[in-house]
């Protein structure tokens, strides 16, 4: 994908896949970003998982915490629901969730809009309560003997030591929305609005047709949108294995 992101002229061959110095540009990059706004795409596709990795945070903990530490009544039930959602596939919720954000709540083109969906992931609250229930009950006992409130627990006790459960949640929910194109594309239809992958969609079926090199455009695009994931991943790898290691382990 690279190297076809700096090719003067596409090559689908084998061959094409080693880089050839006579065949080298940056122009498809700056192609693409003339038709649809790299920048502007990137800085949308930040907007929208941004605000997806703050819900997916603050509620994922506060779930997550109520599931493993707290005691009430319907508790397993909640948690077996939670399990449940899992298995629901997004295409089933789509056009009711549009109707409700487009039309009864009118966030169409609206990042709240797009990110409202979002904002509660149940792998995220599965992982906190994994991570949650492994750490001594005696530690909370002994909060509450001093007259903590949760809340305090919560922040003073036991967000210290799930570290790596707040770094494995926003790793694994950050490809997610970043990546996402069905239910931007539904919400947005103003460009200035769309995330890179809606912004790359719509290039390629109104744009490309007549494009001077539309293949090493779509890649060049694709390798901006790619990037970030990358890096990423790289940087985290090993909290991608903790995320395997933490849920599968029974507090």
């Amino acid at each position: 994908m690279l190297i076809g992101s700096l090719q003067t002229s596409p090559d689908t061959t084998i061959a094409g896949a080693f880089p050839e110095p006579g065949n080298l540009t940056l122009a498809n990059y700056a192609a693409i970003n003339s038709r649809i706004g790299l920048l502007t795409g990137l800085v949308n596709s930040g907007i929208f998982t941004g605000g997806v990795l703050l819900g997916t945070v603050v509620f994922g903990v506060l779930a997550g915490y109520a599931l493993a530490v707290l005691q009430w009544r319907g508790r397993d039930a909640t948690f077996a629901l939670v399990l449940l959602v899992q298995v629901v596939p997004f295409q089933l919720l789509m056009i009711p969730l549009y109707v409700l954000i487009a039309r009864d709540y009118g966030l169409a083109d609206n990042y709240l809009g797009m990110i409202l969906p979002f904002a509660i992931s149940s792998v995220a609250v599965l992982i906190f309560r994994q991570y949650f229930m492994q750490l001594p009950r005696e530690l909370f006992d002994a909060a509450r003997i001093d007259g903590a409130s949760e809340l305090r627990l919560l922040w003073g006790v036991a967000l210290p030591l799930v570290r790596p459960a707040l770094v494995t949640a926003l790793l694994v929910t950050f490809i997610g929305p970043w990546n996402d194109f069905l239910w931007p594309f539904l919400i947005t239809k103003e460009t200035s609005m769309q995330p890179l992958a809606v912004s790359l969609a719509n290039y390629i079926s109104n744009v490309a047709s007549s494009a001077a090199n539309p293949f090493g455009a779509i890649l060049a695009g694709a390798c901006v949108l790619a990037a970030p994931v990358v890096v990423v991943f790289l940087f985290g790898q090993r909290y991608f294995i903790s995320a395997d290691l933490g849920s599968s382990v029974k507090g």
